[in-house]
């Protein structure tokens, strides 16, 4: 993965990217005897560059081996390889022809014809394709309806689930929420000008090796698969016809670029610009350019921004509280709160809003409030408070890692006769070092910015896209750069403008919600959350 990252950032060393319809590389198959010193020759380039375009392919490589070389004018390339080029076309289904095409058509015509299937049944029902270990009861509850319901909606279930098989779930007028569902609508000749400006920081890293760059760089694995995950956004909308005109620009170290960048290209003519990364940048770029400007990730800046032309597509971290806070007012009609804090006082804030706003709810019958004492939390303070054959929720408003495994360590161990279920507005890294186990023990919930069920259509069609284009399954980065990308530039392919389709209601991709649909002072703020929990069988299920 490390030598795919870095020849995207070969591809920004050499040039402005563009993402047009030219391919800027192409493969070639090493013929028997060639080293790349002659290689190199016949295409007027030097073999240092062409050995960093192939950090994995020695000076002689066997015969048959692929390379990466640049799609120069092919009549300054030797006949020996236009030769091999032409007889690479002509092996319909040798893997040389499937690698050399880049935008080769990965679905097949049965799979198009499912597709299309696909899409006509959801356009009225909620749609699930049986998979390896579904069940009745699986299916049932996952979804909260009856085995009967589904056997009325499919009438050939009575003889069983098959591998395969589509089935309706129920009228999508039934799904919650979904009368505020964006539905993707392209135009028909639409056109549409993009630019993305990521750090890339190429011409820094010139010198640096693969390993160096993204052993030691956070960033550079962030804003590389933020770019490879809107590349295949960018590919699946050509293919549906869209007219893409974009252009990719590196920033490099913040402030240091984006003046120069702004001042020598014409992006008052583009229809939206996806980045700057640095928050201090995206405000430059909102005051002198007037296309919308989408932020693509989380900053804490994000919350100062107040140009209405910046879209801000991740939500800010008090509508997390404020999430789960409503949906504890809006389920739990009798129970005991406990919240659990740290002592900090944005925890304290967090805490005495909760308590606050539950303790005018007429159906909780109390709610309390724990704080450590020398940083640990003692199990008696829980069985102080904690009521047996009652249903009773602890809150935690701390990311301490010390408190939090104190406190399901004492949870899991209560009496039998009294149980907890555990929530909390964020799940913060302290949980990953949690067993998934106690947390699907105590019901564990929480608020997200995403959910993604590996099975549903669209993820599986993304992950298959992006193996076969990168040679890995995608990371939550380049989830996160599809599910943007592919968002704001398919609702600009109705032919609306952006800020009209977000009146239009919220949409659902890959793994992310985006409601845009509430603009206070017209700043737009993606408000799209999910809240999650952990199952007994260590399976997540999204519950609003």
């Amino acid at each position: 993965m490390k030598h795919l990252k870095f020849f995207v950032f070969l591809c920004i060393l050499t040039f402005t990217v563009s993402c047009g319809q030219q391919k800027k590389y192409i493969q070639y198959k090493v013929k028997e005897g060639e080293s790349i010193g002659e290689i190199a020759k016949k295409l007027d380039m030097k073999t240092k560059d062409l050995l960093r375009l192939n950090p994995d392919v020695d000076k002689n490589p066997d015969a048959n081996t692929v390379i990466i070389i640049p799609n120069k004018n092919m009549n300054s390339v030797s006949n020996s390889i236009s030769k091999e080029k032409n007889e690479n076309a002509t092996e319909d289904n040798s893997k040389v022809k499937e690698t050399e095409n880049l935008d080769v058509d990965l679905i097949s015509e049965k799979e198009k014809q499912r597709s299309l299937l696909i899409s006509e049944l959801e356009k009225e029902f909620k749609i699930h394709e049986v998979k390896k270990g579904d069940t009745f009861f699986s299916l049932t509850r996952f979804y909260s309806v009856s085995r009967e319901e589904l056997i009325k909606l499919n009438p050939e279930l009575k003889d069983g689930l098959n591998l395969g098989q589509l089935i309706k779930i129920m009228p999508v007028e039934d799904v919650f929420e979904e009368e505020l569902v964006y539905v993707d609508e392209i135009k028909d000749g639409v056109s549409i000008n993009a630019a993305i400006l990521l750090p890339f920081r190429a011409q820094e890293l010139e010198a640096k090796t693969s390993d160096e760059i993204f052993g030691n760089s956070r960033l550079a694995n962030i804003v590389t698969d933020l770019y490879l995950g809107a590349e295949i956004a960018i590919d699946s909308l050509r293919k549906q016809g869209v007219e893409l005109n974009v252009e990719v620009f590196d920033t490099g170290r913040n402030s240091t670029k984006i003046k120069t960048i702004v001042a020598e290209n014409n992006l008052k003519k583009k229809d939206v610009i996806i980045g700057p990364l640095y928050s201090e940048e995206v405000e430059y770029v909102a005051d002198n350019v007037n296309a919308p400007i989408v932020f693509p990730v989380y900053s804490k800046k994000q919350s100062k921004f107040s140009s209405s032309r910046i879209i801000k597509t991740s939500p800010n971290k008090k509508l997390f509280r404020d999430k789960l806070l409503s949906y504890i007012e809006e389920s739990f009609h009798d129970g005991n709160i406990i919240i659990v804090g740290d002592g900090k006082s944005t925890s304290n804030f967090d805490s005495n809003k909760i308590r606050e706003v539950l303790k005018s709810h007429d159906s909780i019958n109390s709610v309390s409030l724990i704080t450590p004492k020398d940083g640990y939390i003692k199990k008696q303070k829980f069985t102080d408070v904690l009521k047996p054959n009652m249903k009773n929720i602890v809150v935690l408003t701390t990311s301490d890692k010390i408190i939090i495994a104190s406190v399901i360590n004492s949870l899991i161990s209560l009496p039998e006769e009294t149980t907890a279920s555990l929530f909390t507005f964020d799940k913060v890294s302290a949980f990953d070092k949690i067993d998934n186990s106690k947390l699907a023990k105590l019901g564990f919930t929480y608020v997200s910015d995403e959910y993604v069920r590996e099975d549903s259509y669209s993820a599986m069609a993304f992950n298959k896209n992006y193996l076969a284009k990168n040679g890995v399954l995608p990371s939550a980065y380049a989830t996160k750069g599809f599910d943007v990308t592919y968002d704001i530039l398919v609702r600009l392919a109705s032919g609306k403008s952006l800020k009209s389709t977000f009146d239009d209601g919220y949409s659902y991709r890959v793994e992310s919600k985006f409601d845009y649909t509430d603009k206070l002072f017209k700043i737009v703020e993606n408000k799209g959350l999910f809240i999650v929990k952990y199952n007994e069988d260590l399976t997540l299920t999204r519950i609003k």
